[in-house]
């Protein structure tokens, strides 16, 4: 039983080792061109998001990048946000009102879709009211890569830091996610993107007949569209600090909760391959953990035990590290091996849940 455990640990902990190892040298290999300034149109949806609004509108509106507009969708406000737009819009900020819903598409994906039909340059660029870009340059950054075979560019978009152990789980999670999503995009197979941070041609989304084919999902907006669409030659990466936009987390478990189900829902519709991609990571994760205790507790040797799990303990922190500098911001290092643990424990339990969830809401 404990030589079939250790071979368990060893073969779960090798296999993690070989993603991380394949995440990490594509990150730290990303070398960033030199950027030019292209036509874009900024998109905005948001549900009564106003006090969100008038922070993040002066915010884009002083963005240095030489030729943009900015499309604020206002999808069914009760806040006020009507009566601010109809002021504020101009020949560079354009205002859409979305008064109804449909039942045959999902509610936030037929207020993007009009927002798109309203923007009038090629490059469009998506982000959230609740963030904030990181720097004047971010329109530049996120879309100055584009060229004929470009159609999309995955960004990152971090929450902004706070105190506690919610706020330092979100900040994990987050990287995690990002590191996973923008090193598989670097090695060939992008499968998802966030909304909060990403741009894509105007005429690829008409192209693919927008959310056509996932219209009436809750959620999908932005990583089943990549998941769908995005591949080796049309896909690229924006990271370094002035490529982010900061995004307020969650305060509650309960809020977080519900928020991870609905992303991670989206899931079960991804191509079969990087299904089978992810569950093997998150397979060999819960395979190491589980066949690492039950060593803990039946061998009399505990330098094995002990010698795997500072190996991954010291990987994982040196991963977390130089990733999350060469995306632009700082991790608190010394408590990745805790929130290590911690989400493993979370994914496998809210990860199920979300498999077997059939009924997810963006907002009401």
């Amino acid at each position: 039983m404990e030589y079939l455990l250790l071979i368990a640990v060893s073969v779960s902990l090798g296999t993690l080792s070989i993603y991380w190892m394949i995440l990490l040298l594509k990150i730290l290999r990303h070398k960033s061109l030199p950027k030019k300034h292209v036509p874009v149109s900024v998109i905005v949806c948001a549900h009564n998001e106003l006090g969100n609004l008038k922070k993040l509108i002066p915010a884009l509106l002083d963005q240095k990048h030489s030729e943009f507009e900015l499309v604020i969708v206002d999808d069914r406000s009760e806040d006020g946000t009507y009566d601010y737009m109809l002021e504020k819009q101009s020949d560079q900020l354009k205002f859409v009102h979305v008064d109804q819903v449909h039942d045959h598409i999902n509610a936030k994906k037929f207020a993007l879709t009009l927002g798109i039909k309203a923007a009038q340059h090629e490059i469009l660029l998506f982000t959230d009211a609740d963030c904030i870009p990181s720097s004047a340059d971010w329109i530049t950054e996120m879309t100055g890569n584009f060229d004929k075979n470009t159609e999309y560019t995955l960004g990152v978009s971090p929450y902004n830091n706070d105190s506690g152990l919610l706020n330092h789980f979100i900040q994990f999670e987050t990287h995690w996610t990002a590191m996973n999503y923008i090193g598989f995009a670097l090695a060939g197979n992008p499968y998802m993107g966030v909304g909060r941070n990403l741009a894509y041609k105007k005429s690829s989304f008409l192209k693919h007949k927008g959310f056509s084919k996932i219209q009436h999902i809750t959620g999908g907006d932005d990583d089943l569209l990549v998941n769908e669409h995005a591949n080796k030659k049309n896909t690229k990466v924006a990271i370094g600090a002035g490529s982010l936009v900061y995004s307020i987390p969650k305060k509650t478990w309960s809020e977080f909760n519900r928020q991870k189900i609905r992303h991670w829902s989206v899931g079960r519709h991804y191509k079969w391959m990087d299904k089978f991609i992810l569950g093997l990571q998150n397979f060999s994760n819960l395979v190491f953990w589980l066949a690492l205790i039950i060593l803990a507790m039946q061998t009399n040797n505990f330098l094995i035990p002990t010698g795997m799990l500072v190996f991954r303990m010291v990987f994982i922190t040196i991963l977390v590290e130089l990733t999350s500098k060469k995306f632009g911001y700082r991790m608190n290092i010394w408590l990745v091996p805790m929130m290590d643990i911690l989400y493993a424990g979370y994914a496998s339990i809210f990860g199920v849940i979300a498999l077997l969830t059939k009924k997810v809401r963006w907002k009401k």
